[in-house]
């Protein structure tokens, strides 16, 4: 393919199918897979073809100066730039085209303990590789990472494809983000929780790292984050062990409650089987608004909505209908009803 046509065409794909582009140089899972180590480290932005992919408003070549910005000591001028870059690369949920080229220099920003925006890039990094579930908390989705099904981002560009070019690029980095599990801060170890789970590849490795900071993790959202990892990695990579795992952390009355209910949550999407009713006893018990206030911030259970834990629970055992916001509904009246 030759450099005058780098140039995405919806109207091919139309005509050719997508497979038209892949192992292209508009492929983004090529480019990322072959951007250089030196590249990253040394944000050697220019070495990037950012203008050849997109966000939800055009061109991605405003990208770069946004990842500048966010390096800023200027804490409006930091603030401002990651408020833009999600808006351009997660607009609304639907990841463009350009936001796997972000990944490695997200990771880099988290990973300096100097930058302003640690957790905020360490989130975006993730939301990158994730598709948005909108309200679904159900046992097939709640732990589900992505899809192999087709789907278009806002250009019409393969955004599974993009989605994978993410997870890739974080499996690339899991030595800068490992060490990330021990920061001091608890909203970077619950984001680096979050991102490694996305992860394509060093599966065993990422999940004894998660699983040894669970045992000696003292913050409860930073519990609640590293089971929830754990049990997504098993889900995404078939792992038949982690049920048992997470089976015996709900059973088990010595265990926090920010441990047992993310766990039993964990169990439910890693079997078919039917709700046990020692596991409604166990979460009717545990499940309480301090407890809520306390996991609704977690991000898998924040991204389903308001009441994330309740509503969570309540589509998990009874069927209940996603994404129902009922304003002037108590949901702690009888949340299992």
């Amino acid at each position: 393919m030759t450099s005058e046509e780098l140039a995405f065409d919806y109207e091919q794909v139309l005509m050719h199918g997508f497979e038209l582009y892949e192992g292209t140089p508009l492929d983004v899972r090529v480019v990322v897979a072959g951007m250089p180590r030196d590249v990253k480290h040394g944000f050697r932005f220019e070495a990037v073809p950012w203008s050849r992919f997109g966000h939800a408003f055009g061109s991605g070549h405003d990208v770069p100066e946004l990842l500048t910005r966010m390096r800023s000591p200027d804490a409006e001028v930091a603030d401002q730039a990651l408020n833009r870059l999600w808006d351009r690369v997660v607009h609304q949920g639907t990841v463009g085209s350009v936001a796997p080229l972000t990944v490695p220099f997200l990771l880099r920003i988290a990973a300096d303990p100097s930058a302003r925006h640690r957790a905020g890039a360490l989130a975006l990094a993730a939301a990158t590789a994730r598709r948005a579930h909108w309200g679904y908390g159900t046992r097939d989705t709640f732990l589900k990472v992505a899809t192999r099904e087709w789907l278009g981002d806002c250009g019409g560009y393969a955004m599974h494809w993009s989605l994978e070019a993410s997870r890739h690029a974080i499996t690339a980095d899991a030595d800068l983000l490992l060490p990330l599990l021990h920061d001091s801060e608890p909203g970077i170890r619950t984001s680096a929780c979050h991102a490694l789970a996305t992860a394509s590849g060093e599966v065993r490795r990422i999940t004894e790292a998660l699983r040894t900071r669970l045992a000696i993790e003292r913050t409860p959202e930073v519990r609640a984050s590293l089971g929830l990892a754990v049990a997504e990695l098993a889900r995404e990579h078939a792992d038949p062990r982690a049920a048992d795992w997470a089976r015996a952390l709900w059973l088990d009355p010595a265990q926090p409650a920010e441990v047992r209910v993310p766990a039993a949550l964990a169990w439910l999407c890693l079997v078919d089987d039917p709700v046990p009713d020692d596991l409604r006893t166990t979460l009717d018990v545990l499940v309480t608004k301090d407890l809520a206030d306390v996991l609704d911030g977690v991000p898998w259970i924040a991204h389903v909505d308001e009441n994330g834990l309740t509503r969570t629970v309540d589509q998990m055992l009874n069927d209940a209908e996603p994404g129902v916001d009922d304003a002037w509904a108590d949901p702690w009246t009888d949340p299992w009803s």
